[in-house]
């Protein structure tokens, strides 16, 4: 199908396929066994299908979309052997998720007309959030961007110091504070700091507490206010990092967060170590909020922008 146009160079689709691998076995694993001795989707393969959707994170509502897709293809075509049924899988999901003209991105770009474009960081802790955001910096670097970082999660020293690690490693300037200070103050400076530095692309990284949403509401409004003094209408993306490793718990927390602030873009990280990878399409169905980027791997490369027809592609290769 047209879909799947060549549009990732092959050493980045190489990392994709290598990354989704352990999804991969796990899924076709569990098809195979229930096609097995079948010669035709019937409705025991169509609820097998079902089963194995909805264990692989795909998540309910996404899978019984895709089922009724493929109920009105069997009807359609009165017969379909299972030999086809991969081919018709990724066929599928890729027009399902083709509804929306999100994640169709190939490159790290930001809009050139906003300057500093000013992304802040959300996700509870151990998600990969100062990864993601150290990841990210050195894309935009590698583009030529000037970055600047904000540490405004001042409740663990850690991610302080986290973050700084990551300024050390791509060599771009980050603006903190001691643990326990005013994120919105962190904020403020740190968008002080980028404008006089003329800086492209602003990261702040924010605390990761989801226990209080009311807390958690307050603060992050807080510092969007603040911001706001600085140069306005911003942030102009709100970046919200899952774990996708953690399943049905990142549909969860994206669930939860999306009530506490306005959530712009996803970010879906520990794909490589998981067989959950299914969750990325559930959550780009069920979220009405691009998937921006996924987490593939442990390298500083390893962060990729998420294209879902290449996803799709390598899911189903």
């Amino acid at each position: 199908m047209s879909f799947f146009k060549k549009i990732f160079s092959s050493e980045k689709k190489e990392t994709l396929d290598k990354g989704l691998e352990k999804s991969k076995s796990t899924f076709f694993g569990k098809l195979s066994k229930a096609v097995a001795g079948k010669s035709k989707v019937d409705d025991a393969v169509l609820d097998d299908l079902e089963e194995i959707l909805v264990s692989s994170d795909v998540g309910v509502n996404t899978t019984l979309k895709i089922i009724e897709r493929i109920e009105e293809r069997v009807s359609k075509d009165k017969y379909l052997g299972t030999e086809e049924l991969n081919v018709i899988l990724r066929e599928e999901i890729a027009g399902l998720l083709s509804e929306t003209n999100l994640g169709e991105e190939t490159e790290f770009v930001v809009p050139r007309d906003k300057k500093p474009y000013v992304i802040m960081v959300v996700g509870v802790n151990g998600v990969g959030k100062t990864t993601t955001i150290g990841k990210l910096a050195y894309q935009f670097k590698k583009q030529g961007l000037k970055v600047v970082l904000g540490a405004a999660d001042t409740f663990r020293a850690a991610a302080i110091d986290q973050l700084q690690v990551w300024a050390d490693r791509v060599d771009i300037p980050i603006v903190k504070q001691s643990m326990g200070s005013d994120p919105a103050s962190v904020a403020f400076d740190t968008l002080e700091s980028a404008v006089t530095q003329d800086a492209d692309v602003v990261i702040i990284d924010t605390a990761g507490r989801l226990h209080n949403k009311v807390n958690l509401m307050n603060e992050l409004t807080k510092v969007k206010r603040v911001m706001q003094k600085v140069v306005d209408n911003t942030p102009n993306d709100v970046l919200l990092v899952l774990d996708g490793s953690t399943g049905q718990n990142a549909f969860e927390q994206a669930k939860q967060f999306t009530a506490a602030t306005e959530v712009t873009s996803l970010a879906v990280t520990k794909l490589d170590g998981t067989a959950k990878g299914g969750v990325v399409i559930g959550i780009s169905d069920q979220f009405k909020i691009p998937v921006k980027y996924i987490g593939v791997g442990e390298g500083i490369e390893d962060l990729q922008v998420f294209n879902k027809f290449e996803f799709v592609d390598s899911f189903f290769k």
